[in-house]
């Protein structure tokens, strides 16, 4: 019964110390969210600006420009994949794979090679597991992205669109990345990058409410060069936008992750206590039974 009871007191000290490691990183994970979500607002209006003088652009040039330019018949698709450095989050990484794993089948079945680039050492680990093959990968920063590594992935991206299908060039990009919703909520979410859709209004059709009117514009030079400027630009905020939202995604759900196994904690500390309390109330039971034993028999030797 002693060394029952000593079982259950080591499992107790590990919880506890388990406890202590998962509260930390906890409070670590809530204080990332707020810089990661203050950093994903302060991009927001830039973005908003950006993808409005585009539309403008595209919409009222008319011209036709290789970035916005559909193939007839797409044969090869890249697919960039954002996913963690670190573990502990939940399904954070796991739900991106598999999300990817959905939008390769879709795009195989439409007749379509798919290529990939990776960001996040889940995702290499992941491909290199299963011995797929990549483009080219980025490790390190998952949790706080650089504009340096979104101007690397969208040069990356954008060579490879522009190359000729014959020199293994792609007809499509597109984006697999957790969207921070809010705290409780990260949605897997599959974005086309490349070529860039730009859908064209019915003159006779009502406009829906609260959808914005764009001006008329006259470009100097032209709207393929302001165009030619502008869409790398784009391409790359949109890149980058997306990293910050996976990386307040990523600190939201180690947080939520880092809760439960608390609480986990909480509860295999209760369960162990009340089973050492049985045991050593079980060996006090003993004793006293013994006790008393020994007593009687004394007694009956008199």
């Amino acid at each position: 019964m002693g060394a029952q009871l000593r079982i259950y007191r080591q499992k107790i000290k590990s919880a506890q110390t388990t406890k202590k490691i998962t509260r930390a990183m906890e409070l670590i994970s809530a204080s990332r969210i707020q810089k990661a979500q203050t950093r994903m607002n302060a991009a927001a209006p830039y973005t908003k600006a950006l993808t409005r003088a585009v539309t403008a652009v595209a919409v009222g040039s008319n011209v036709d420009h290789p970035l916005t330019t559909q193939t007839d018949k797409p044969r090869r698709a890249a697919v960039v994949v954002f996913t963690s450095d670190r573990g502990l989050a939940g399904a954070f990484s796991s739900q991106v794979l598999r999300e990817t794993g959905e939008l390769a089948e879709k795009l195989k079945d439409e007749g379509k090679e798919v290529v990939y680039y990776l960001v996040g050492r889940k995702s290499l680990s992941y491909f290199s597991f299963r011995q797929r093959k990549w483009e080219r990968d980025w490790i390190g920063g998952t949790d706080r992205p650089e504009v340096e590594t979104a101007r690397e992935i969208s040069d990356a991206v954008i060579a490879h669109f522009l190359k000729a299908y014959d020199e293994g060039g792609v007809d499509e990009i597109h984006l697999v990345y957790n969207r921070f919703v809010n705290l409780v909520s990260q949605v897997p979410s599959v974005l086309r990058l490349l070529p860039l859709e730009v859908v064209e209004a019915d003159d006779d059709a009502p406009i829906p409410t609260g959808v914005e009117i764009l001006p008329l514009y006259e470009f100097e030079p032209d709207g393929f060069e302001v165009l030619d400027s502008l869409l790398p630009v784009y391409i790359e905020n949109r890149i980058f936008a997306a990293m910050l939202s996976s990386a307040a995604a990523e600190h939201a759900a180690r947080q939520k992750a880092m809760k439960s196994a608390t609480d986990n904690a909480d509860k295999l500390i209760e369960n162990y206590t009340r089973l050492a309390n049985n045991a050593r109330q079980s060996e006090i039971t003993q004793q006293i039974s013994e006790i008393v034993g020994g007593a009687d028999a004394l007694v009956s030797a008199k």
